[in-house]
């Protein structure tokens, strides 16, 4: 369906999955990658053996010692090139997204936009990798702090943004003077070969060493060599909560540092006072948007007594205008889960929601028929819950919106929605001023993204991104994510001929 595209992003039958730029090599078993799509076998991947891993770690350390020193609006310039490579091949690499992890192809063309934007916010960034000055109680002395590269950065993502997460870190990472080791999902291989092969063009280019971008493959095993690595002082990564609390263990253990995005149990709180329209909007794209497979996908819809019956009916009414099927056809809303272990998850969620006392709203079910081929596909559900129920306080990757009814004043809703373990993205619906601000107050949202009058996701890279408990606490893209790439150093300087003491601590000779 896409060989024009996978043969204009240089990807082949059979790909190397381990890449230190120009020199591609694995020794390992095979990856085959099949479309939700359709069912079909997109293309094959070898995997990184133990002894490729070490090459490729001995190639980005070797590419540290020059990356490091090259002025950082230099570095800039590198990653605007690799911005400029993304423009050229939009429209290929978009539809690789899509058909290879199943988004709709309006969201595989936003994805790399979310690259291209990360990569234009990176190279004004580059010049202002700011550190302070400060004054020194000492007369005669300047202290001042400078941030200096790390080193290797490691970068595991996962299949549902099998591009953008990546390009997060390593936009910011090489801006920052570190180089970087990239495992993609075993889910979407081909996503990382095709990317590599572009920054791989723009790093021979200009005869820069091939280890600044480095590549990976392989399942939790690759995943492990980079979390026990010493070598490897940050690795970022994005996934389950469960796969998290490995990794932080591992990392922590030999004190490096992990930048966690986890799973999210995003809700919309819907006030008397919100506009229907809006939230019917912002609700049903949130929920069913990516087939419900973004960490900021709506989970929950907490909505007021009095609002309760309006905002049912709107939104069971536009469940029913929702067109499911090939997400390449722009016509489609919604497209399929990665593959049939998503959509055994799905099938035993609503089971377990008639089994702890929910009522469904919008039954669900996997399509069958020509159209629906691969197996993948499903139908959007809304179920009626409380929110203590087991599976309403787990995250289900897939289209299953539960209503959730509050009475009283929006503190009630707040306790429900802060009322699980994760804190990604929240809502609220409301022109009521101060619903608005007890929402974003301390006392109110405790997610590390808090929206007013607009859904839990379409982040812009320009804010920093991620959440607290068990998201992980991490953040990337905007503000001042580039922070912790880099090291923080702290130094003082004497002009003078004398040596006096902090503290006016007295040592004289």
């Amino acid at each position: 369906m896409i060989q024009n595209e996978l043969k204009k992003l240089g990807l082949s039958e059979i790909n190397d999955g381990t890449s230190t730029g120009s020199n591609w090599f694995s020794n390992g078993e095979i990856i085959e990658s099949y479309s939700p799509v359709d069912g079909k076998l997109i293309g094959k991947v070898k995997t990184t053996t133990k002894e490729d891993y070490e090459k490729t770690i001995a190639s980005a350390q070797e590419a540290f010692k020059t990356w490091r020193t090259t002025p950082a609006p230099l570095r800039g310039e590198i990653v605007r090139q690799f911005g400029d490579k993304l423009r050229a091949n939009k429209a290929e690499l978009g539809k690789l997204v899509s058909y290879e992890m199943g988004k709709s192809y309006q969201e595989g063309l936003g994805e790399v936009q979310e690259m291209i934007d990360i990569c234009d916010f990176a190279v004004g960034q580059s010049r202002q990798l700011y550190g302070l000055t400060m004054h020194s109680e000492r007369p005669g002395h300047r202290m001042y702090e400078q941030y200096h590269p790390l080193g290797i950065v490691g970068v595991i993502s996962a299949f549902n943004f099998p591009v953008a997460v990546w390009s997060w870190n390593a936009a910011l990472a090489w801006i920052c003077g570190d180089v970087v080791i990239w495992k993609p999902s075993e889910k979407t291989p081909l996503c990382g070969v095709a990317c590599q092969k572009l920054i791989q063009e723009v790093l021979k280019e200009n005869n820069l060493p091939e280890g600044i971008s480095c590549l990976v493959n392989g399942d939790y095993k690759v995943g492990e060599f980079m979390s026990q690595d010493k070598r490897i002082p940050l690795v970022s990564a994005t996934g389950s909560t469960r796969m998290g609390k490995i990794l932080a263990k591992e990392v922590a253990g030999r004190l490096g540092t992990s930048l966690l995005e986890l799973g999210g149990n995003n809700a919309i709180i819907v006030t008397p006072d919100a506009d229907i329209k809006m939230t019917v909007i912002g609700a049903v794209f949130g929920a069913v948007g990516t087939a419900g497979q973004r960490c900021t996908s709506t989970r929950r819809l907490i909505i007021h007594e009095s609002m309760y019956d309006k905002v049912k009916d709107a939104i069971v009414a536009a469940y029913g205008q929702l067109k499911i099927g090939n997400p390449l056809d722009e016509k489609m809303h919604v497209g399929p889960l990665i593959d049939k272990d998503a959509v055994k998850a799905y099938q035993n969620a609503l089971v377990k929601v008639k089994e702890q006392g929910g009522n469904i709203l919008v039954e669900g079910g996997v399509l069958e028929g020509a159209d629906y081929e691969s197996g993948c596909y499903v139908k959007p559900a809304i179920a009626e819950v409380e929110n203590h129920y087991e599976i309403v306080q787990h995250e289900t990757f897939a289209p299953i919106l539960y209503f959730i009814k509050y009475s009283g004043d929006v503190e009630n809703a707040l306790e429900i929605q802060n009322g699980v373990a994760q804190g990604l993205s929240s809502a609220i619906m409301t022109n009521n001023l101060r619903e608005a601000e007890k929402f974003l107050s301390a006392g109110g949202s405790d997610c590390g993204i808090a929206n007013v009058n607009i859904g839990t996701s379409g982040a812009e890279i320009g804010g920093a991104f991620g959440g607290e408990k068990e998201t992980g606490g991490g953040r990337e893209s905007g503000s001042d994510s580039w922070k912790i790439y880099m090291r923080r150093q702290t130094n003082t300087i004497n002009y003078t001929t004398n040596l006096p003491l902090a503290q006016g601590i007295k040592f004289d000779l």
